[in-house]
């Protein structure tokens, strides 16, 4: 996604960093060497103790749904995001449950890789023959039966925004798991699954739901012209459909919980939501160290909620534990809306955090 920033308002931000510091190698100076990236490209599932130990025995099955949809726009490419289906399968997995992946058409799906966004875990994950074997022949929808899972997760991606709404079958796993008093859960334009499932008794399953997706501000802000692209904008159909839409800061994380239905803002929310997953299906969540990449994003929310200060004051404690290249996109997204000072205070985080590792 940041890629995609950088690429669109570079100039922008090089002449506000120039007139900060002098020159834009500032800001390169606060990146990870390329050795770093290297290392974690190669991460193989044996190194993630968290998905290889302590396994819980067999708890049922969880089924995973990704789009089918490949093109976009004059045939801009798109498909599902692969660090949200990886994070979650990962939980899921290590928690004991049984991942299938199912997508409307079946076979080989298309993904979107954004190495930017990306952490071990999601490198493990593609790093693995046999769940590249599962992604590469997901069951189709209509050979899906609903009755032998114990939760659905609708994985986003850009391309679920076309073959989500209105497809029958995902209207139907969804109405019946939520029906039969199972788990549906979905994440950034996932719920783009649940804007038409209509339950039995006749109301709309988001009828007065609280509910978080992708946002209105999100997607205006990457795509400027989204309402052109899309049948609709999520956070509005959500809405429309009656939703009690619960938006939480951009690119930050947000999950939102009402009963059964568990939903999340972004890709930075899957971890979160994929342990409410389990959680809701009666199961303490595994011990699981949080990622840089989830130390990072806790440290941007406390910076929006409680300051510099603050947050200078907690990355003390453990400033290795940070992403740091986060930060610094970060202090981009505040440049690129004009937010100086809020640029300025997160590249301050970033040099901090340099400084002490």
């Amino acid at each position: 996604m940041f890629k995609k920033i950088i690429i669109s308002l570079v100039a922008l931000a090089i002449i506000l960093l120039g007139l900060a510091y002098g020159t834009k190698s500032y800001v390169k100076s606060l990146l990870p060497e390329k050795a770093h990236f290297v290392a974690i490209k190669n991460t193989q599932v044996s190194d993630l103790p968290y998905i290889t130990e302590n396994i819980p025995s067999y708890r049922g099955k969880i089924l995973a749904v990704v789009t089918s949809v490949d093109t976009m726009a004059e045939n801009k490419a798109t498909g599902y995001e692969h660090t949200e289906l990886a994070r979650a399968y990962w939980v899921f997995t290590a928690n004991g449950f049984q991942v299938d992946i199912a997508s409307p058409k079946g076979g080989k799906p298309p993904v979107v890789i954004d190495g930017e966004d990306m952490g071990p875990y999601d490198y493990a994950f593609l790093t693995d023959e046999k769940i590249q074997q599962q992604v590469a022949n997901s069951i189709a929808l209509a050979d899906v039966d609903p009755n032998e899972y114990e939760a659905v997760y609708f994985v986003g991606g850009k391309g679920t925004m076309f073959d989500f709404p209105d497809n029958p079958y995902v209207q139907n796993i969804a109405k019946t798991l939520y029906q039969n008093d199972k788990v549906v859960s979905a994440v950034c334009h996932g719920p783009a699954a649940l804007v038409n499932v209509e339950l039995d008794n006749g109301q709309l399953l988001l009828a007065n739901k609280q509910v978080s997706a992708f946002t209105n501000d999100e997607e205006l802000f990457l795509i400027a012209d989204a309402k052109e692209i899309f049948p609709f904008l999520l956070e509005d159909k959500l809405i429309a459909q009656g939703a009690q839409f619960q938006a939480g800061a951009n690119y930050l994380e947000k999950v939102s919980q009402d009963g059964k239905l568990i939903t999340g803002q972004n890709p930075w929310s899957v971890w979160t939501l994929a342990e409410k997953v389990v959680a809701e299906l009666g199961y303490e969540p595994k011990a699981r160290e949080r990622t840089a990449e989830e130390h990072a994003i806790e440290l941007l929310m406390t910076y929006h909620t409680d300051g510099l200060d603050v947050a200078m004051a907690e990355l003390q404690h453990k400033p290795q534990a940070y992403q740091r290249i986060l930060i610094v996109m970060h202090s981009f997204l505040a440049f690129m809306q004009f937010e100086l000072s809020a640029g300025m205070d997160l590249l301050s985080i970033a040099q901090q955090l340099k400084q002490l590792t």
